[in-house]
C-alpha cells in the first residue's frame, strides 16, 4: 500500500508527533527544527492532497478500516483542501519567522513550550478541516484553542494574560454551544459522519431539536469566528499576543471558524428544508453589515496598530459573513474566496507589525513616526496589505470584493453595493492613520539603529508579495472556490 493512500491520516498524525518530541527534547534550538520540518511537511501534503482532489474528487479516508458511519472518516473534498493549503501554507511561513521574534519576546526557558503549542494549534486546525466527524471538529477544536490560549499568555505584556483569560471563558461558551448542537443532531440522525447526516437531516427536518441545533452551532461557531457583536476576545487576543502568534491567529483561526460554518451550513443542513423555517439569511446580512461598519469605526479611533488592525479582522470577517448571507454562487466565492486572501493578507500585516515592535520598541501610532524612512520597505508592504484590505484593484481583496457586488447587483441590491463601498472607504480612513504616522510625520530621534532579522523579514515579504500575486492571478483561488461552492451548492435542493 502506497504513503500516497496514507496521506490524509499523515496531515494530523505527523505535526501531532511534533508536540511530544519538542517536550521530551526540551532544547530551543531542536524544538524549532522539528516543528519546522512538521509545519513543512504539512503543507507538501495539503497540496498533494489538493492535487489529489483535483485528479479523483473527493478522497474519503476511514481511520482503521472502519466504514462510516460507525467509523471515524477524514474526508478531503475541494473546500477542505483549499482551507488545508492555507492553514499548512501560513504556518510553514511563520515558523522561520517566529524564531527571531520569540527569541525577543519569550523567556529563554518557555521557548521550547511556544513550539509545542504552536504544532499543536497546528494539528487541531488541520484536524478540523480534514475530519468528517462531528464529533472529532469538536476534540479537534479543543485541541486547536487549548494550545491558543497558552500562545496568548506568552506574551510579554501582562495584559496577555488577561486577554488570553477572556478568550477562555468565551472560547469555552463557544464550545459548549457546538457540542450541544452536535449532541442534538446526532439525537436526531443516529450518526456523526456529517455526510451521513446530511442524508439523514431530511427525515426530521421539521423537528425542534434540529433547529435547536442550528441555533446552538451557528452562535458557538460565531463565538469563534468572532463575528460582530461576539468579537470581544479578538482585539486584545491579537494585540498582546507574541507578534508570530497573532500573525499565524489572524490568519487562520477564524478561517478554519468560517470553514466549519460552511460545512454545518452546507453539507449538512443543506439537505434540509431549515434554512426556509429560520431567518438565517437575514440574520447574516444584518450581522456582517454590523461587522463592516461597527469595527472599521472603531478601529479608525485606535492608537496601536494592532489593535487597529485586530478590529480591522472583525470588518472583514463581516464581508466573508456578507458572502455567505447571499445564499448564491458568487456570494459564496466570495467567502471562500476573501477566507483565503484575507488569511494571506492579514498574516503579512501582523507579521510586519512584529518587525515595526522590534525595532521601533511597539506599535502605538506615536512609536512609528518616520517609519517610512526608517524602515521604507516594511512601511510599504503595510501600505500594499492595506490596500488589499480596502480592495484596491491588483491586491488579493479586490478580487472578493468584486464578487461580492456582483452578488448583490444579481440580486438587485443596489444599496447593498452603496454599503460595501462605503465600508471600503472607512478601511481607507484607518489604513490612513498609519500613512499619516509613517510617511508626514518626522522621524523619531530616540529610536536606536536595531535592524529587522532577513529571517523575520523574508517571510513576511513572501506573504506581501503574494497578496499581490493573487490579486493578480485568481487561477488557483476563485478557480478553487468555484469547485467548492459548486459542491455546496450541490446539497441545497
Amino acid at each position: 500500500m502506497s504513503l500516497a493512500q496514507h496521506l490524509p491520516a499523515l496531515q494530523v498524525v505527523v505535526p501531532l508527533i511534533a508536540a511530544p518530541l519538542t517536550v521530551l527534547l526540551r532544547r530551543r534550538s531542536l524544538a524549532f527544527a522539528i516543528v519546522l520540518a512538521a509545519s513543512w511537511s504539512a503543507l507538501a501534503i495539503a497540496v498533494l492532497l489538493w492535487l489529489q482532489v483535483g485528479e479523483r474528487g473527493t478522497i474519503s479516508y476511514a481511520i482503521g478500516n472502519w466504514p462510516a458511519p460507525w467509523g471515524i472518516e477524514y474526508r478531503v473534498d475541494r473546500l477542505s483542501a483549499f482551507v488545508l493549503v492555507l492553514v499548512a501554507g501560513i504556518a510553514a511561513v511563520v515558523l522561520p519567522y517566529s524564531r527571531a521574534s520569540i527569541e525577543a519576546e519569550v523567556p529563554e526557558q518557555q521557548q521550547y513550550l511556544f513550539y509545542t503549542m504552536f504544532v499543536l494549534c497546528l494539528t487541531g486546525l488541520l484536524g478540523i478541516t480534514i475530519t468528517g466527524d462531528a464529533f472529532n471538529i469538536f476534540v479537534f477544536l479543543e485541541i486547536a484553542s487549548l494550545s491558543t490560549y497558552v500562545l496568548i499568555a506568552l506574551g510579554r505584556d501582562r495584559r496577555a494574560l488577561v486577554a488570553a483569560y477572556q478568550y477562555l471563558i468565551m472560547g469555552t461558551i463557544g464550545a459548549t454551544f457546538i457540542v450541544i448542537g452536535i449532541g442534538l443532531l446526532y439525537l436526531m440522525t443516529g450518526t456523526l459522519n456529517l455526510a451521513d447526516m446530511g442524508r439523514r437531516i431530511a427525515a426530521v427536518q421539521t423537528t425542534r431539536p434540529v433547529l435547536a441545533a442550528l441555533a446552538f452551532l451557528t452562535v458557538g461557531i460565531s463565538l469563534k469566528l468572532a463575528l460582530f457583536p461576539l468579537h470581544q476576545w479578538l482585539p486584545n487576543a491579537y494585540a498582546y499576543a507574541p507578534s508570530a502568534v497573532s500573525a499565524f491567529l489572524a490568519a487562520t483561526a477564524t478561517k478554519v471558524a468560517v470553514y466549519v460554518l460552511l460545512r454545518f451550513y452546507f453539507s449538512v443542513f443543506g439537505q434540509s428544508q431549515v434554512f426556509e423555517r429560520l431567518p438565517m439569511q437575514e440574520a447574516m446580512l444584518l450581522l456582517a453589515l454590523a461587522g463592516m461598519f461597527a469595527a472599521s469605526t472603531i478601529a479608525i479611533f485606535q492608537t496601536d496598530l494592532k489593535r487597529l488592525f485586530a478590529y480591522s479582522s472583525v470588518g472583514q470577517i463581516g464581508y466573508i459573513v456578507l458572502g455567505l448571507s447571499f445564499g448564491s454562487t458568487d456570494g459564496l466565492i466570495a467567502t471562500v474566496v476573501h477566507l483565503f486572501n484575507h488569511g494571506v493578507t492579514k498574516g503579512a500585516i501582523f507579521m510586519l507589525l512584529g518587525g515595526v515592535a522590534l525595532v521601533m520598541g511597539g506599535t502605538s501610532l506615536s512609536r512609528v513616526q518616520g517609519l517610512g524612512q526608517r524602515m521604507p520597505l516594511t512601511s510599504l508592504g503595510i501600505v500594499i496589505c492595506g490596500l488589499s484590505l480596502i480592495g484596491v484593484p491588483g491586491t488579493a481583496g479586490f478580487v472578493s470584493k468584486w464578487y461580492l457586488l456582483l452578488a448583490a447587483l444579481q440580486k438587485g441590491q443596489w444599496w447593498l453595493v452603496f454599503l460595501i463601498v462605503l465600508s471600503s472607504l472607512l478601511a481607507a480612513a484607518y489604513v490612513w492613520r498609519f500613512v499619516e504616522a509613517a510617511y508626514f510625520r518626522e522621524v523619531r530621534k530616540d529610536i536606536g539603529a536595531a535592524q529587522l532579522p532577513w529571517s523575520m523579514a523574508v517571510p513576511a515579504g513572501l506573504l506581501v508579495a503574494a497578496t499581490v500575486y493573487f490579486g493578480l492571478d485568481t487561477s488557483f483561488t476563485v478557480g478553487s472556490a468555484r469547485q467548492a461552492v459548486a459542491l455546496l451548492m450541490g446539497g441545497l435542493r
